[in-house]
């Protein structure tokens, strides 16, 4: 037991530059005492004690803001950042090394007493208000980004953006060893860059049609800056 609460402060550590000791951790981090808070729900869940372990979450969850059903299983070294309105389902299952941001939901889609919420393989990051719904897997070393609608299966080692989510292969893999996949500014823009690629295309056959693409100041700039004179503001 020990040896689990140490690596859970060694994963704040390692994954928050804000954290400055271990000290400041074990004291001021809601979303590591929610996932201690839960490791006490669960052993009394297991213990056939459910309706205390209901009543130890809900605790957790009046004092940190983390909803964590006592039945989901959260694997070793889980880092739940800034905490405040993440859920957390009564089948959901999280592998090891797992980042949550705050709002992040892993809910379920059914009634039936069934596997209903996502499983979470290892060292995948789940972004800001992110939503995982249903009995779906999300492969190892995977990307949820921020605000992401996830309601089917994401192969291992995929980047997911949008609503619904829309699943991209990686270019270059992750490794077990590599950096921790946190970056949120390196997210591809998929409706973005569908609409350059189609205003390219148009003014190519415009250009082939009639010598010149035909002007229009409704497009963003080589920066990406749309103009605000198109638009009522």
């Amino acid at each position: 037991m020990l040896a689990t609460l140490q690596q859970d402060v060694q994963a704040v550590r390692d994954r928050d530059p804000a954290a400055r000791s271990t000290l400041e951790v074990i004291l001021c981090y809601p979303g590591l005492h929610a996932v201690w808070g839960h490791r006490v729900s669960r052993w009394l869940w297991g213990h056939n004690l459910k309706l205390i372990g209901r009543a130890s979450s809900a605790l957790t969850r009046w004092l940190t803001g983390v909803d964590i059903h006592p039945g989901a299983t959260l694997g070793p070294r889980l880092f739940i950042d800034h905490a405040t309105g993440v859920v957390i389902g009564e089948t959901a299952d999280l592998g090891a090394d797992v980042t949550l941001y705050h709002g992040v939901t892993l809910g379920g889609t059914s009634l039936d007493h069934v596997k209903r919420h996502p499983s979470v393989g290892d060292r995948v990051t789940i972004g800001a208000g992110a939503k995982i719904l249903g009995p779906v897997t999300i492969g190892s070393d995977s990307r949820i980004g921020a605000n992401a609608v996830v309601v089917k299966p994401v192969p291992p080692n995929s980047v997911v953006v949008g609503v619904p989510g829309q699943v991209i292969a990686r270019s270059r893999h992750r490794t077990v060893t590599g950096p921790l996949d946190l970056d949120d500014t390196v997210l591809p823009d998929l409706v973005g860059v569908s609409l350059q690629s189609l205003l390219g295309r148009v003014d190519h056959l415009e250009t082939s049609l009639n010598g010149h693409p035909t002007p229009v100041n409704a497009r963003p700039s080589e920066a990406g800056v749309w103009p605000g004179e198109d638009f009522s503001i």
